[in-house]
């Protein structure tokens, strides 16, 4: 048996630091994969998940915001929990209540059977997520080990969703949609039984759970993201629109003064007072609304207006995984050399560019010309900037609060991207609407009797008419997701002045805040 007093004398994460790196990295990440993966790996067999499980038109939506609405609204108590009861058990547990609910989602026979499992996934992601971006700072020392883990993780963390999509194709056109949730099931269980192997577990921090922040943040959260989608489906003038969004100002205002009271907040606000760290939430909020809207309304493009089956749609978008992915190693080599700041303004200029891209499209544009060149534009902007952002979210914060600012920068990102996507459905259905006014109107004076008769009975118009619809309503959400890039780029440009770490004197290492 080991000697307590030695194991106290030694640094309980540092000291194990290397032994396993490569294996480490591999869980992590696989783990951030595995959850971020499950966001977009849906969406292609949403279709017949509608069929099989008699969803409408309207609550299908909630397949996806289920899982998006709990994981970003408790990323922030699942990072507290990794503070509290230590890093390693909180993934291990979180990565098991994912497999359980995968299960359930998989084996559901009624719809809300699956909106249950979809929530229940999102609580166990919203736990697993943050703990693992935190265990690299635990696994990895400061400097170039970590700058690469960094890399890896974003690079996963960026295409996890273009490969969900492939992997979504994939299962639903080989096997069955059930498989969508069966297959992290055995990834899951592998995962869980290597990470007490091989990830070095961080130092407990004892403190108390901040329930009521937690439920305020996420619930407020709710209300707001439940308004603009119900103004999209029903309009600005229904009264449960309204009450919506006074039910999430309400409960988000009480989040700030309970955050201010509580003496263990979920959120410490001082993380906040960091300029560069407070730029970095704000620049991730507003990518990832335009990112969520590159796969949500691309995914449907190709399908719809191409013609591309779900698995040639999978492949569509792995062109756009590659830049990703290239550019997330890059910008993690040459951090060191350049810093943080030209890779910020390069990514947001560059998602600017592919968004305002997308904005040009008609309905005769091409793969090539309509989402090759704008996804893969933006993919290299997105791979530019995971790796500076992640960065600047832990530097300089003290150990204690290390979970709470990487699950504050995947709560930004995960509500961004939530809150984004209503926002762009509701400008893609007021679009759409007074499109389709416009395109029935042309298709009435022109249509042969036989094509009155199907219209009347049907109630939709021909694909052709359709596709204008659907395309003009996109390109004029997109106009709006280009104002978020926009806005990130001016943080970029603005707001945040990281400090280049060969800008530091050699003994002295980036302040811990206070």
């Amino acid at each position: 048996m080991a000697n307590p007093s030695t194991l106290a004398k030694a640094p309980p994460a540092q000291a194990r630091r290397g032994q396993h790196p490569g294996l480490s990295l591999t869980i992590i990440a696989t783990t951030q994969l595995m959850v971020v993966l499950d966001i977009t790996i849906v969406n292609i067999a949403l279709p017949h998940i509608a069929s099989a499980l008699h969803f409408s038109e309207a609550t299908l939506s909630w397949v996806l915001n289920a899982y998006t609405l709990t994981f970003g609204g408790l990323l922030l108590l699942g990072g507290r929990i990794g503070d509290i009861l230590g890093r390693r058990p909180t993934l291990m547990a979180g990565v098991l209540i994912f497999s359980l609910a995968s299960l359930l989602g998989g084996l559901a026979t009624a719809s809300w059977m699956l909106l249950a499992a979809r929530a229940l996934q999102g609580i166990g992601g919203a736990i697993a997520s943050p703990t693992a971006f935190a265990l690299i700072a635990t696994n990895f020392a400061e400097g170039p080990a970590r700058n690469r883990a960094f890399g890896v993780y974003s690079a996963v963390a960026g295409a996890g969703g273009a490969i969900g999509l492939l992997l979504g194709g994939i299962l639903t056109s080989w096997l069955s949609w059930r498989w969508v949730f069966f297959v992290n099931v055995p990834i899951g269980l592998a995962l869980a039984m290597l990470a007490p192997l091989y990830v070095n577990d961080s130092e407990k921090h004892p403190g108390r759970f901040d329930l009521a922040g937690a439920l305020s943040s996420t619930l407020g959260m709710v209300a707001l993201v439940y308004g603009f989608i119900r103004a999209a489906d029903k309009g600005w003038s229904d009264v449960w629109t309204g009450v919506s969004f006074a039910v999430a100002v309400v409960l988000l205002a009480s989040f700030l003064v309970i955050e201010r009271r509580t003496p263990q907040p979920i959120t410490p606000l001082h993380l906040f007072r960091n300029r560069n760290r407070s730029g970095g939430y704000g620049l991730m909020l507003c990518l990832a609304a335009a990112m969520f809207g590159i796969f949500f309304f691309m995914t449907q493009f190709i399908q719809n207006v191409l013609g591309y089956s779900p698995v040639r749609a999978g492949l569509g978008f792995l062109p756009m995984s590659a830049s990703i992915i290239l550019a997330a190693q890059v910008a993690a080599r040459l951090q060191s050399k350049f810093g943080a700041r030209p890779f910020l303004i390069l990514g947001t200029l560059l998602m600017t560019g592919g968004t305002l891209w997308i904005t040009q499209m008609n309905t005769g544009s091409s793969y090539a010309e309509g989402v090759l060149g704008p996804t893969m534009v933006f993919g290299f902007g997105m791979g530019c900037i995971f790796v500076p952002v992640m960065l600047n979210a832990v530097s300089g914060v003290k150990p204690h609060e290390t979970g709470a600012a990487t699950s504050l920068l995947n709560a930004t990102q995960q509500v961004g991207g939530s809150l984004g996507l209503a926002i762009l459905v509701t400008v893609f259905a007021t679009a759409s609407r007074n499109e389709g006014r416009h395109q029935a109107a042309q298709f009435l004076q022109h249509a042969t009797p036989g094509q009155l008769a199907t219209f009347k009975s049907s109630g939709h118009l021909p694909p052709a008419y359709a596709n204008e619809v659907f395309v003009h309503g996109m390109t004029s959400a997109f106009e709006v997701g280009l104002i978020f890039c926009a806005v990130a780029f001016l943080i970029a440009v603005f707001v945040m002045h990281p400090v280049r770490p060969d800008a530091l004197p050699a003994d002295r290492p980036p302040a811990t805040e206070a």
